[in-house]
């Protein structure tokens, strides 16, 4: 037990290598000429992704698929629960055309893509190249639609590449990309190995460490990036951000930790037939916030973290065969889901009168 200790310097360590790491590689892109939108498209999502990466490569090469797996689902679930949820309570977030019409279809794709090749209770390593192909022709097709954007082409380096400064400049870049890489490695083994003793202590699975406290932990890059974009009233980054990571980790950190498992992930049955579909099911209702005014309003905010919550509780008092789990399962099953479903329908319905019918409406009566 005396690993517990090394939780949160493992955390913080992974962190601080994550940034360590994508601001070495980024400056050092940019002198090697390596134009601007390729690095956001790349680097940037590596970055707020890159503690999840870590976690999930190096648990699965340690045959601890549970927190592999957990930790991927249990990100997407704060991802768009607790992060987004967090990011409009303090301010409303705007979302644009694009994402609702491109990568929230492409984050549902991917979480049903994932359901659908983990049906079995498996992920071979079949499983992981189809999920890394599928990665890299995304990349590629993203960078390929950015750079026809004349918006974008404004932002490439010039044509020396932003080159100078001469040896030492290129040797500390490269010493701060080599330092986040060693931070990476350190701080998840270090996260691991307190996770695994802390569950041990709790008397709970490796699982339920890695869809909660893993999974939390190593989407921190992705909160501050997302709640800091919302208070500076940027644009989509938080939304992006969110959206961007949830379809990073299914296709890459788990396509990539599948890869490097001698033997593939074992995927839990309760991950198969209660987080999957959670996960599924918060991305589906990105549709109605999202196209209801194209934002996220304080109230929606505010009822995703709430939702968060109800989650966490249900897996703590599942997990520990709690008596009021019955109870709560009755509530949640009866009055909670139907609640959300009546919710969200009814802000679809209110977003399509206002985008679509009334528009309509009003123009037959011009004419």
């Amino acid at each position: 037990m005396e690993q517990i200790w090394l939780l949160i310097p493992g955390l913080v360590l992974l962190l601080a290598g994550g940034e360590w790491l994508v601001r070495g590689a980024s400056r050092l892109a940019l002198r090697l000429g390596i134009p601007r939108v390729i690095i956001g498209l790349s680097l940037v999502a590596f970055g707020t992704s890159a503690p999840e990466l870590a976690v999930s490569v190096l648990s699965s090469y340690q045959g601890k698929s549970g927190i592999a797996v957990g930790n991927v689902v249990g990100s997407n679930i704060v991802n768009i629960l607790l992060i987004l949820g967090l990011s409009a309570a303090v301010m409303p977030v705007a979302v644009s055309k694009r994402i609702i019409r491109i990568e929230v279809p492409i984050m549902v794709g991917t979480a049903l893509l994932f359901l659908l090749l983990a049906y079995d209770g498996h992920l071979s390593r079949a499983d992981g190249v189809v999920l890394m192909v599928i990665f890299f022709a995304y990349i590629a097709w993203m960078a390929r639609t950015a750079r026809s954007d004349p918006s974008l082409e404004a932002e490439l380096p010039d044509g020396n590449g932003g080159s100078g400064g001469g040896w030492a400049v290129y040797l500390r870049l490269l010493v701060l990309v080599v330092a986040g890489l060693a931070g990476l490695i350190l701080g998840s083994r270090w996260l691991i190995d307190g996770a695994v003793a802390l569950a041990r202590m709790l008397g709970v699975s490796e699982l339920i460490i890695g869809l909660t406290l893993v999974a939390a932990g190593t989407s921190l890059p992705e909160l501050v990036t997302s709640v800091i974009a919302s208070i500076r009233g940027e644009r989509d980054i938080a939304v992006g951000n969110a959206v961007g990571s949830n379809i990073f980790n299914i296709l890459s950190v788990l396509g990539f930790s599948t890869v490097v498992s001698p033997e593939g992930l074992q995927v839990a049955s309760s991950i198969i037939r209660f987080d999957a579909p959670v996960m599924i099911a918060v991305s589906v209702a990105c549709f109605p916030i999202f196209f209801n005014g194209f934002q996220i309003k304080r109230w929606e905010g505010i009822l995703f973290s709430v939702y968060y919550v109800f989650y966490v509780v249900y897996l703590y008092l599942n997990a520990s065969k709690h008596v009021a789990l019955d109870e709560y399962t009755f509530v949640m099953r009866w009055f909670v889901l139907p609640f959300v479903a009546l919710t969200l329908v009814t802000i679809l319905l209110l977003a399509w009168r206002q985008h679509v019918w009334l528009p309509r409406r009003s123009t037959q009566k011009v004419r």
